[in-house]
């Protein structure tokens, strides 16, 4: 089997559905199976690179990622994207789905344009669709009237949280399985031993809540001697928000966009992942790659969130309160014994829920039966029961309702 992963984003710029969509390849070829990635790219040098406000990548992209195009920066969901929209990718991407001629396409926020829209639209095979978004999307209203009539063609729906399943079925009304984002497990994982740090890993977005953890920081510092290790988020951009909100740098680290085995490092290094995410999040993919390394989270009770935490491998705070999200951190610093508690049930969550070993079977399984059901033909709409919520109903006998079992 060939299957060709549609991520509407760019490869160069993090973000949680384009890690999910490489994690998702990387997974599918270590049980076997053939897949490539098509996505955007803004390699170095480009000029595409000039427009984007966020810190890029900096290891090289991997053989199984097909560049289509590069991509600009837009709006979403009270952040940003960095979405290809060039009509020249759309040539391209033609090109590359008749010269690998898929078996299945798995196509992620499949509304977003203009590369989902497009495999949509070309694709002569079965197609998966997965939704990751919640919230009120502020272009799916004016998506739905010019090319809606796509989504007639897709054979199998994935939400990866009861969030996002209801974002997408308020426009979308039908069958939504729910398979939660992955990731890929470290062999072996320690709550103990530790450096007294705390990691927090985004964007600096006013979503993400980094000003709030600035603000809370002196007193940990204080009480600690912790130091604060920031990923993700542009060095110059920390620095002027820091200057322009008078907040101290003192035990603060700088680290830039840090990703594969050197952030598996940094979570396995650190006493806690601190997640101060002021809201519209539809899943806490950092807070579980951190369960993944044993490493205890203090977050945001918000609903993203809530959804993937417990009191047994973490604390939650009210969004937004600096005091709250300090008082919690020097709690868990200070009790190493619950703290390395906490780790080690995060770890057991981990393996039990959100390792991408597991999730990647149930995948294939999907797929398996979409590929040998007689006439199931995504690009044309057709399949045994008519409708799309039809097909799913009848292959995999899903509901609205329905989970992935565990």
């Amino acid at each position: 089997m060939k299957v060709g992963i549609v991520s509407p984003f760019s490869w160069s710029y993090l973000g949680g559905v384009g890690e999910h969509a490489e994690g998702q390849a990387e997974a599918l070829a270590a049980l076997g199976v053939e897949s490539k990635v098509l996505s955007g790219d803004d390699p170095p040098g480009g000029i595409s690179r000039l427009f984007h406000p966020d810190a890029p990548r900096t290891d090289a992209r991997p053989s199984r990622v097909v560049a289509v195009g590069t991509t600009v920066t837009v709006p979403a969901n009270g952040s940003r994207a960095h979405v290809v929209l060039s009509p020249l990718a759309v040539l391209r991407l033609r090109k590359v789905l008749d010269r690998e001629r898929f078996d299945l396409l798995h196509v992620h926020e499949p509304l977003t344009p203009a590369l989902c829209v497009a495999a949509l639209a070309f694709a002569r095979c079965p197609i998966v669709a997965t939704w990751h978004a919640t919230g009120e999307s502020n272009w799916t209203p004016a998506a739905l009237p010019l090319w809606g009539f796509l989504m007639d063609r897709i054979d199998y729906r994935i939400a990866v949280s009861p969030l996002a399943r209801a974002a997408a079925a308020r426009y979308l009304p039908g069958d939504y399985e729910i398979i939660p984002n992955g990731i890929t497990l470290p062999e072996h994982a320690d709550p103990a031993g530790r450096r007294n740090t705390v990691v927090f890993v985004g964007r600096n977005d006013p979503r993400k809540g980094l000003e709030v953890l600035l603000r809370a920081w002196p007193d940990v510092r204080q009480r600690t001697g912790a130091r604060l290790r920031v990923i993700g988020a542009d060095p110059q951009s920390v620095r002027l928000l820091m200057a322009r909100r008078r907040l101290s740098d003192d035990g603060v680290d700088l680290l830039g966009v840090v990703v594969g085995e050197p952030l598996t490092a940094e979570l396995s290094a650190a006493k806690a992942l601190a997640a101060p995410s002021l809201g519209r999040e539809s899943f806490g993919m950092t807070l579980v790659r951190a369960f993944g390394c044993a490493t205890p989270v203090v977050c945001s009770d918000i609903p993203g969130y809530a959804q993937v935490m417990s009191p047994e491998v973490g604390i939650m705070v009210p969004p937004g309160e600096p005091e709250a999200l300090g008082k919690a951190l020097i709690a868990l610093l200070e009790d190493d014994a619950r703290r390395s508690r906490l780790g080690a049930a995060a770890r057991a969550c981990a393996l039990e829920r959100y390792a991408w070993s597991r999730l990647a079977r149930r995948l294939i399984a999907v797929y398996e039966e979409l590929t040998s059901a007689p006439g199931m033909r995504g690009s044309v709409g057709i399949g045994p029961a008519g409708t799309p919520a039809g097909r799913q109903q009848a292959l995999f006998g899903k509901t609205i309702g329905s989970e992935q079992p565990h």
